[in-house]
């Protein structure tokens, strides 16, 4: 008597059916269709902008085309050529990039510090840390401006007055924001720095809080430094946090405007104090040169996507592996 052996369905599959169970099918799907909704709000929101922005780089567009006098005339690429020959604009563009690489740095260095701070701390002293963060983090640009512009007033301002009552120190009537632009860009650091901090403290403490305190007392046991631990145990856990908020940090410092705007406004307008937002500003906005804004904009649009490369790099490697 011979006997055959019954064929074995693949899971997931009957007898019958030569698909994919649809209950299967529908989890797999379920993620892209609830990002759906969001690429296309980014498209909508984004997307036209940028669109537009390359559309009228790519044109003569002044104060005649913006009052619909005069239908904009299409030059090529003529904004781009001149924006590569104006030496004022690459000025501008090595003074932001420099200020946004310094600022973002600190930033984070000053943030990592706070949070190490914030595990070493009793819980009240910490929870009084934390609640000063966040009212420094929600306090309004408005108002955070105008209390660092009165800190820093050349008449009535606090810093001036403390530092003036130093034995043979006298900075009554020293005008921080409008001697040289390094004490310019050097306050709007500090005012940046202050402002930005919270959310590097926090994203910190949050990594930290990872960090197994049994391996860190362990290594301690076996005579490991403060240094050491912090090097070979605290950073690795820290690392991706440290990457993603340097990495916001320098696309936010780069496109800084209301901070040095309003203190151009509380001192010298001249190009010397200007970022690359403001001159795009002044150029575009302000000097009607639309053209000429809107490809200033798409170079730092391209300067931004440069910046965020190294942190994108490792995100690909890393799903990847």
């Amino acid at each position: 008597m011979t006997t055959t052996d019954a064929p074995v369905s693949p899971p997931g599959r009957t007898g019958r059916s030569t698909g994919a169970d649809p209950s299967v099918r529908r989890r797999a799907l379920a993620p892209y269709f609830l990002i759906l909704g969001a690429v296309l709000v980014l498209l909508l929101g984004m997307g036209y902008p940028v669109v537009w922005q390359i559309v009228t780089s790519f044109q003569k567009y002044g104060a005649m085309q913006q009052l619909g006098g005069k239908a904009p005339d299409f030059v090529g690429f003529d904004n781009y050529i001149a924006i590569a020959q104006d030496g004022t604009f690459w000025a501008v563009t090595f003074r932001s990039v420099l200020f946004c690489l310094v600022t973002a740095f600190v930033t984070i260095v000053v943030g990592v510090l706070l949070a190490l701070l914030m595990t070493k701390i009793h819980a009240a002293a910490r929870f009084t840390l934390q609640i000063a963060l966040l009212l420094a983090w929600a306090m309004p640009v408005i108002a955070a401006m105008t209390v660092f512009i009165w800190l820093f007033n050349r008449q009535r301002g606090v810093i001036n007055y403390l530092l003036s009552m130093i034995p043979g120190v006298d900075m009554k009537g020293f005008n921080w924001i409008g001697t040289t632009p390094l004490l310019f860009f050097i306050v709007a650091s500090i005012i940046i720095i202050w402002m930005s901090v919270p959310f590097v403290a926090f994203s910190a403490y949050a990594g930290l809080t990872q960090v197994s305190g049994e391996v860190l007392e362990a290594s301690q046991l076996d005579g490991a430094s403060a240094v050491q631990r912090f090097r070979f145990i605290v950073f690795p856990v820290l690392k991706p946090v440290i990457a993603i908020v340097l990495l916001l940090n320098l696309i936010w410092d780069l496109r800084v405007f209301a901070q040095i705007t309003l203190l151009q406004d509380a001192g010298p307008k001249s190009t010397d104090y200007d970022l690359l937002g403001t001159y795009i500003y002044k150029t575009g906005v302000a000097g009607l040169d639309f053209g000429a804004g809107a490809a200033m904009s798409i170079f730092v649009l391209a300067l931004t996507i440069a910046l965020s490369w190294f942190y994108v790099r490792s995100l690909i490697k890393e799903e990847g592996k």
